[in-house]
């Protein structure tokens, strides 16, 4: 059938049909019926339409691709039809209308002949609408109109805009609100559904046609670019090189074919993207409007003829505009915001589609706002009801469907702000709950989808209406319930939480929203207003159900937030879906999978990241708004306070203008408190209200308005000279911004009117005003105020009329922030019932609607900067601001719910925030919540086991899980994790019916301290004897402790401790580590659960790095450290077990040189074996590292000090079989170790010697001790053959812990670390060690030095003979007397000898060096109170002297006769002349300075005067005495005495060598015994000479006098004259040597000194002789003489003066070699001194002397005679005869 044959088809049969009814024949339709018949006959004409009535059964087939067909000739009779009111009639013609342009017959793009101007189309449209007549019409053509209109929206060959479709949507909407039949209301509303998706998906999909195009345009320049760049490049290529062109044309060809293909692939993914996005596929738009028609159309709707729309395309017809259509008849008034256009243009839209959906969208907007009936409770089927809940329906609709286009259009934004926000703040505080949950989703959608341009209005949506209803005690629960639902979706929402924050709290001039959402969320979840509003337990139990909810989803959103910054150590997901990049299965403990699984929301951080935010200026603004939030608080108590707080801060200026802003600006201030204080007379405050009045600007605003602009900022003060002093400065502003104003005489006038119009505006609104104003009371009461003129009395009558009308009233803002919960308050205070909590609810809801829409008109317009947060760390703060509400509440509902849909949210709520707190490193926050989670396990809090619960279990559950997914996280907090599971593991034991091994110390008594923990204390065997069934109960109890699922989740935190990091696992050890210790510390019931784990860690982080293993060594073994000195023998033997299976793995793998970490874990064997006392424990330690020397020793390296210190402290034992194997194993090593793997122990060789110096200390086991300084002497020899091995051994000495590392030079490491430690160890064994033992020890050390000493350096010496001086240490001798005297007789007397023996061997080495050391050391030998001591420090001295004096330097023997002095003087003993009886202070100490104080004196002997004067000094002996006070100082004092006729002799063997000066004496002796003289020569003085010279010469050949010089002689005689004169003067002191006798220094007789006395002045004449016959001191020779000739001249003189013989005889031999010398000296020296001695020798004659002095003088004078030729030489020959 043709098109046209069709067409006539469907008008011939309507036609037929509308004349065959039989009311066509009234006379109302003759018109109607006669045009039918025209139109019928034009059809009947035509050829085309003959065989049209043959194919009447055939439906007609819609039209293709052919040509319209033209019938809008046939329109009128079908326009009249409609307008007949015939329902029959109207039927036949909207559905043949409606077939028409269905099937493309009717499209109605020409201009209408009876309308000029418009379309044809719009005429249909309007006569198809005026078919609609309100209720009384038939339901019939409802549908068919309803069908007719859908047909024209979704046809896709009929264009309608602007008010065309407005018309057709408002005809629907009044269909659904008109119609009484339920399926013509479905119908036309899923038709308006379908109507309006088809207007917004055109014009989004003409949006995704316009970006292909676009796309298509770029790819097709870019394939032109890249065939131009194709043929540029095949150009330059060069024939002869063609091969390599080909290949270069390949490989250009394929990189420009990838570049081609590029930009192609580009565009076609984005217009992929858009359309997936944007436009559904043609199946799922066919799948949405049918889903739509069904559901809105029911299956028996009798409409079978409507078609399924063709899949809708955009028409392309942008610059098409309609023609206005005027308003039809409506119902009822409910869409007069359809009807027209109002004045926009098409200069707003970039197409008409646009321009077409806005005035829809608009128009709903609109719709909505109409109010309800206030009459009563709305009436749920009124007209005004359901028209406001089906445009919250369709604009709900519009905005859930909403694309690209409309999210970014600046129209619709704009629209969205002044007229959908707008009508949702009327609609969001509706008493209709169906109204307000419209409302709430429609901002869902708006807070989703629009935030970023409509920062303000959400922020008056929360703060002014959502909030408010939560928070507002009167609201009703079906309100807050809806509010609580709405939140449950914003707080899924990741990104919207955290903007909510940035955006708000983080905004100086915003209110907090997110803090007050926490508040108000935390106490629903609490429970806290469940009295309140009365609700009923279920309810109660909802709603905190939803508040948890919407709490643990913000935790959720931020821990999805932040879970880039999380690092899961098992490399399993975050808190996310499969689908997300991040999750964690943080339940699977529980069997019930990932309860924390995030919301997935759409604006989350999938997003691609935008410039990112600064979290630190986001906090730093959130620092200073709270200041400036307690300023304002602050102000709203008393403002200026608030002022000087606010100033204090810098947040706000000192001047008048600065404060007057801020009252203008700042709305949260208090508009009362503003009044009062601009009304105040303060110079300051009047200052501050001229200003802020100064910043009004009045210039062309009407005297009232400009009132109304002043009052909105503040309330009136109530006092008259307040308001006075406002209205003056305002009258004055008035007129300054008005001067043209011809109203005014003067301010004064405007002063007055402004006055009475304050006073007119209460008298007509207060109602405690009975009698009101009238308005010819108030035209009278302002008479003459304008300069005494009146002001135009229709002037005042408009202000009458405007003030009864309209009230002055404050800028529409929130309740000040002192006042936000007043209403609450007050209901909370008192009783009310359900009535009057509904009437206060409504006139709070009126109110909050008032504000609300005000606020939101204020807000409108503005343009605030939306910023979108994507930085991580802004969930710092916010975490900050709400972990301790939320652990509040989690508590709560842990502690008081055993409901699992109330405790998992909490459990779930709680591992979320330990994830958040773990990830920013909140310890605080992380440790409350840890702590809080292991106090409801209730296996650390002191509960009886009965109370544990399912919740309880659950919470272990938890616990574990975090320990699993978040341990490197938790820091010291592993401690409470560590806890509980300790105690779940006695739990077990209890719940499966174990016994746990009960490890007792001793006695099997229960330890009276209080256990940890009630579980601790359990014990079963009492309890099965108590009472069986409590028994099973408590283990039904704990059965669940026992789950599968409980104990693997247990292991794997431990065999999890491998994935922790370096951090972690010390922390994680740390605790277990402590643990342990609270299981071992349990006296009457210790465990070794934790310590059993710690093994097992251990060797589950073998594996780890040496770094992380140092670190936990260190923690572990303290552990070890305190476990193996524990007295329970079980536990001990445990750990040092543990201890050797850990160690052999350690040192299984080996270690590098320079490496300590053997040192590390091999040093809790030493500490145990020091810390220990436990015989049975030593000795497993000393078996346990014998053990591993033998198996392991080709791998210790550090370790080998450890081994050493082990064995050091095993060598101190008295246990024969610990001693024995430690002794045993050291020799192996010495004898092994060392031959084989010496360069591993170089560096513990200094601890190899201390601890064989300790095994030679031990004086249970001498045979072992003298082993050891064999195996000391074996060191040594390694030390000198293998040097190379110390150099190389490392560059620094002393790596003990806490010891300072010194630097070593690599040619000192030798000595450092080899030669040192074997000498110093040495000379320990010395001063520590019994006689035989020091004795070899000393013998071993002077060995060494003397075999190896060749090799030392110089400044070696200087060290070992600090090692060697310390031998004489006097704090280090024997407290006791006899052992102290032992050992100076002893050991410092051999160490002495050998001292000087190694000194002379290596002299050359040493003089520089230590000459002076060693001269100290002689000096304070001298100073003992030892006589022996003192004997050999001497003779030390002369033997030193002796042996090297041949090498002293001159500077040598001055430092050698300067030490002589020194010991000369402090060694006379000059209290001798000055004690007296009951003197026995420190007078001994101060004779002797420099002997070491605080330590016992020697007990000496006291020396008789007998035994002086007969014995020998070198065989004198002392006697020991009892000890005294005054017998030390004796003691001391005879000591000084011996010392110092020892140090005369020493000069004299050391000057004419020993032995030399008794021969002398001897020989004059024996010279003065014979009678005979020597036979005259010729010249006997020459001859005498000679014989003299001979004589010196022999004495200088043997002795050093021929290497000291003159000064350095002087000293010496000096020193020897003033001991002399010192004895001289003590001997002739007869009283004071009686007292001395008398107090106890005695012997045989008196105590005397006369040995002194001679041998000093006998040693210092020998010096002079000497002196004065060598001819090299001729230069002194005069100085000499005058010091002989004085001396000699001295000591004759004081030979005469003596009277006692025995004293006389003392000086026999002195007398002697005076003139014995004399008597040699050549003839002219002899001349010279028989002269000066003369007298006194021939007073010598008269003297008592013995015959010895008789020969003598008897020599003088003959040779004296001889020599003045007296008498000749052959007299005297004959006279020696």
């Amino acid at each position: 059938m043709s098109v046209r044959k069709e067409a006539d088809m469907f008008v011939s049969r309507a036609l037929e049909k509308i004349l065959a009814d039989k009311e066509i024949k009234k006379p109302a339709y003759s018109q109607l019926k006669k045009t039918c018949q025209v139109a019928l006959e034009q059809i009947k004409k035509d050829p085309a339409s003959e065989s049209s009535t043959g194919d009447s059964g055939t439906l007609p087939q819609p039209v293709g691709d052919e040509e319209s067909v033209k019938v809008e000739k046939y329109i009128l009779p079908f326009e009249l039809a409609c307008q007949s009111k015939h329902s029959r009639f109207t039927n036949t013609s909207l559905d043949v209308l409606q077939k028409l342009i269905a099937y493309g017959h009717l499209v109605g793009n020409s201009e209408d002949a009876i309308h000029p101007g418009k379309r044809l189309i719009d005429r249909v449209v309007e006569t198809v609408c005026a078919c609609f007549i309100g209720t009384q019409t038939d339901e019939g053509v409802q549908l068919q109109i309803i069908k007719c209109l859908l047909t024209v929206i979704t046809s896709t060959n009929v264009e309608i805009h602007e008010g065309t479709v407005l018309q057709v949507v408002r005809t629907c909407y009044n269909i659904y609100l008109a119609s009484k039949n339920l399926i013509n209301q479905t119908t036309a509303k899923g038709t308006l559904t379908q109507m309006i998706n088809v207007i917004f998906s055109r014009m989004e999909q003409q949006a995704v046609q316009k970006a292909a195009a676009a796309a298509a345009e770029m790819q097709q320049k870019t394939e032109q670019q890249n065939e131009e760049k194709l043929e540029q490049q095949s150009d330059t290529h060069s024939v002869d090189t063609q091969k390599a062109s080909e290949e270069g044309s390949s490989t250009t060809a394929e990189v420009d074919i990838d570049d081609a293909v590029d930009p192609t692939q580009l565009a076609a993914e984005v217009i992929s993207d858009i359309i997936e996005k944007v436009v559904p596929s043609e199946e799922e738009t066919q799948h949405t409007e049918k889903t739509s028609t069904d559901e809105a159309i029911p299956t028996d709707t009798p409409i079978p003829d409507v078609p399924h729309s063709p899949t809708v395309v955009a028409n392309g017809t942008e610059g098409f505009t309609s023609s206005q259509t005027p308003p039809a008849k409506h119902v009822g008034g409910d869409t007069d915001s359809l009807h027209s256009t109002d004045s926009l243009t098409m200069t707003s839209f970039t197409s008409v589609l646009q321009m077409d959906a806005f005035l829809v969208f608009r128009s709903l907007c609109k719709l909505s706002m109409k109010p309800l009936n206030t009459d009563g409770p709305p009436d749920p089927k009124s007209h005004e009801l359901r028209s406001k809940i089906l445009s919250l329906q369709l604009l709900l609709q519009i905005l859930q469907n909403a694309g690209p286009v409309f999210k970014s259009n600046e129209m619709f934004i704009s629209a969205i702000k002044q007229y959908l926000c707008v009508a949702l703040s009327k609609n969001g505080a509706s008493s209709v709950p169906e109204v307000f949950e419209l409302s709430l989703s429609i901002f869902l959608i708006l807070l989703a989808n629009f935030k970023q341009h409509l920062k303000r209005q959400i922020e008056v949506f929360f703060k002014d209406i959502f909030l408010f209803i939560l928070e507002t005690a009167s609201s009703s629960f079906e309100h807050k319930w809806m509010v609580v639902q709405a939140l449950t979706k914003v707080c899924a929402d990741a990104q919207c939480v955290v903007d909510i924050y940035v955006n708000y709290d983080c905004d100086l001039g915003l209110a907090n929203i997110f803090e007050r959402l926490i508040t108000d969320l935390t106490k629903i979840a609490q429970g806290q207003q469940a009295v309140v509003y009365g609700a009923t337990p279920a309810q109660e139990h909802n709603i905190r159900l939803k508040g948890l909810e919407c709490i643990v989803s913000i935790l959720k959103c931020m821990v999805e937030w932040s879970n880039d910054l999380y690092v899961n150590p098992h490399q399993q997901s975050n808190l996310g879906n499969e689908g997300m990049p991040v999750s964690a299965d943080l339940d699977t403990d529980s069997g019930k999978g990932s309860t924390m699984a995030s919301y997935n929301s759409a604006n989350s951080l999938n997003e691609p990241p935008a410039a990112l935010d600064s979290p630190e200026q986001f906090e730093e603004l959130k620092q200073k708004k709270e200041i400036i939030v307690a300023g304002i608080e602050l102000f709203n108590k008393k403002a200026k306070k608030g002022i000087a707080f606010l100033q204090e801060h810098g947040l706000l200026g000192t001047t008048a203008e600065e404060i007057a802003t801020f009252f203008q600006t700042e709305e949260r201030l208090d508009k009362t408190v503003i009044g009062d204080f601009m009304g105040e007379n303060d110079k300051f405050n009047k200052e501050v209200m001229y200003s802020y009045v100064d910043l009004l600007d009045f210039d062309g605003i009407a005297f009232v308005p400009a009132l109304r602009k002043f009052l909105e900022g503040f309330r009136l003060p109530g006092e008259a000279q307040k308001i006075d002093r406002l209205m003056e400065k305002f009258a004055a502003r008035y007129c300054q911004c008005n001067l043209s104003e011809s109203v005014f005489a003067s301010a004064d006038a405007a002063y007055v009117l402004a006055y009475s119009i304050i006073m007119l505006a209460t008298d007509l609104h207060s109602p405690q005003v009975k009698n009101k104003m009238t308005k010819e009371q108030y035209i009278k009461m302002n008479r003459g105020i304008n300069d005494s003129k009146d002001l135009p009395e229709q002037y005042l009558s408009d202000i009458y009329d405007e003030m009864a009308m309209n009230e002055i009233q404050l800028k529409p803002t929130s309740a000040p922030l002192s006042n936000k919960h007043g209403s609450s308050a007050n209901l909370q205070g008192s009783t009310v019932t359900p009535k009057q909590r509904k009437t206060m609810f409504d006139t709070e809801m009126q109110h909050m609607t008032s504000v609300a829409k005000a606020l939101m008109e204020s807000v409108s317009h503005a343009k605030i900067e939306f910023t979108s947060a994507k930085h991580h760390e802004h969930v710092r703060p916010m975490f900050k601001m709400v972990w301790t509400p939320f652990l509040a509440s989690f508590s709560i509902g842990l502690q008081n719910s055993d409901d699992p849909q109330m405790f998992e949210p909490c459990l779930d709520g709680m591992r979320c925030a330990i994830r958040i707190a773990c990830i920013f490193r909140m310890e605080l926050e992380r440790d409350a919540y840890v702590q809080a989670l292991a106090r409801f396990t209730l296996l650390t809090a002191n509960s009886p086991l009965t109370e544990m619960k399912t919740k309880n279990i659950e919470t272990i559950k938890a616990l574990i899980s975090v320990a699993h997914t978040d341990g490197n996280y938790l820091g010291h907090t592993w401690l409470e994790v560590l806890k509980c599971i300790s105690q779940l593991e006695l739990a077990q034991l209890i719940g499966t019916g174990v016994k746990y091994n009960v490890h007792n110390s001793g006695s099997k008594a229960k330890d009276k301290r209080t256990a940890h923990h009630l579980i601790e204390s359990f014990d079963a065997e009492l309890l099965t004897r108590a009472d069986s069934k409590k028994l099973a109960s408590l283990q039904g109890q704990m059965i669940e402790t026992s789950s599968q699922s409980v104990v693997v989740a247990m292991d794997r935190v431990f065999t999890g401790s491998v994935k922790l990091d370096g951090d972690a696992i010390v922390d994680f050890v740390t605790a277990l580590c402590a643990v342990s210790m609270d299981e071992l510390s349990n006296g009457s019931h210790p465990r070794m659960f934790s310590l059993q784990k710690i093994v097992e860690i251990s060797y589950y982080n073998m594996g780890r790095i040496r770094l992380q293993w140092s670190r936990i060594w260190a923690v572990l073994g303290e552990h070890f450290n305190k476990v193996g000195c524990i007295q329970n023998e079980d536990v001990a033997f445990f750990a040092v077990d543990s201890l050797r299976q850990l160690s052999m793995k350690f040192l299984e793998k080996g270690e590098f040189a320079n490496f300590r970490f053997q040192k590390d874990f091999l040093r809790p064997f030493e500490h145990i074996m020091k810390k220990n006392r436990s015989i049975s424990i030593r000795d497993m330690v000393v078996q346990c590292v014998s053990q591993m020397v033998q198996a392991q020793m080709a791998n210790i390296r550090s370790g080998w000090k450890n081994i050493f210190s082990v064995f050091h402290l095993a060598a101190s034992e008295n246990e024969e079989t610990i001693v024995s194997l430690a002794f045993q194993t050291t020799g192996n090593i010495v004898s092994k170790v060392f031959e084989q793997y010496f360069d591993a122990v170089v560096g513990s060789f200094q601890d190899a010697v201390k601890c064989l110096s300790e095994f030679s200390c031990n004086i249970s086991f001498p045979d072992t001790s003298m082993e050891a300084i064999r195996l000391i002497r074996a060191c040594a020899k390694i030390v000198a053959e293998k040097p190379k091995l110390f150099r190389e051994a490392g560059a620094t000495h002393g790596a003990e812990q806490g010891e300072t590392h010194v630097p070593v030079k690599e040619g000192d490491r030798v000595w450092v670390k080899g030669w040192f430690p074997v000498l110093f160890e040495l000379s320990c064994i010395i001063s520590r060690c019994k006689m035989d033992v020091r004795t070899r020890g000393l013998t071993v050390m002077f060995e060494i030095m003397k075999r190896y000493g060749e090799d030392f350096e110089r400044h070696w010496w200087k060290d070992l003979f600090r090692i060697i001086f310390r031998i004489f240490d006097n704090m280090k001798l024997p407290e006791q007397q006899s052992e102290k005297t032992e050992w100076m007789t002893t050991t410092c007397n051999h160490a002495l000898y050998a001292i000087v023996d190694v000194f002379t061997q290596y002299y050359s080495v040493l003089q520089d060096v230590l000459l002076s050391d060693l001269y100290e050391q002689l000096y304070w030998c001298v100073q003992q109170d030892n006589e022996q001591l003192a004997r050999s420090g001497t003779n030390c001295l002369e033997n030193l002297v002796i042996s090297n004096g041949a090498k002293f330097s001159s500077g040598v023997w001055d430092e050698t006769c300067q030490c002589i002095v020194k010991i000369f003087q402090t060694t006379l003993p000059q209290h001798l002349l000055t004690w007296a009886p009951g003197d026995v202070s420190d007078s001994a100490a101060a004779d002797n300075p420099n002997r070491a104080l605080g330590r016992s004196e020697s007990s000496q002997s006291v020396v008789s005067q007998g035994s002086i004067l007969s014995q020998d000094p070198a065989n004198q002996k002392i006697p020991n005495m009892k000890v005294h006070t005054q017998d030390k100082l004796f003691s001391s004092l005879l000591i000084k005495c011996i010392v110092q006729l020892e140090l005369i002799q020493t000069i004299d063997n050391v000057i004419f060598y020993p032995t030399t000066s008794k021969k002398d004496d001897h020989d004059n002796i024996l010279a003065a015994q014979s009678n005979t003289s020597a036979p005259p020569s010729s010249d006997p003085a020459d001859a005498r000479l000679k014989t003299h010279s001979d004589s010196i010469s022999s004495v200088n050949e043997q002795g050093m006098y021929s290497y000291l010089n003159e000064q350095q002689l002087f000293l010496l005689v000096d020193c020897l004259v003033e001991s002399h004169r010192f004895a001289v003067r003590f001997n002739a002191d007869h009283e004071q040597r009686n007292a001395l006798w008398k107090a106890g220094f005695k012997g045989k007789a008196k105590p005397n000194l006369l040995k002194q006395e001679t041998q000093s002045l006998a040693c210092a004449l020998r010096i002079l002789f000497s002196m004065y016959s060598d001819e090299s001191m001729a230069s002194c020779k005069e100085k000499i003489e005058t010091r002989l000739t004085e001396l000699c001249s001295e000591a004759l003189l004081y030979y005469l003066a003596l009277s006692n013989d025995g004293h006389r005889d003392a000086w026999r031999e002195l007398m002697l070699l005076i003139f014995n010398r004399i008597l040699k000296f050549p003839d002219t020296e002899f001349q010279l001194h028989a002269a000066a001695h003369y007298a006194a020798v021939c007073d010598l004659i008269s003297a008592d002397i013995k015959m010895e002095l008789r020969v003598m003088l008897r020599k003088f004078f003959s040779r004296l005679g001889l020599v003045y030729e007296i008498i000749p030489s052959a007299v005297t020959v004959a006279a020696d005869t």
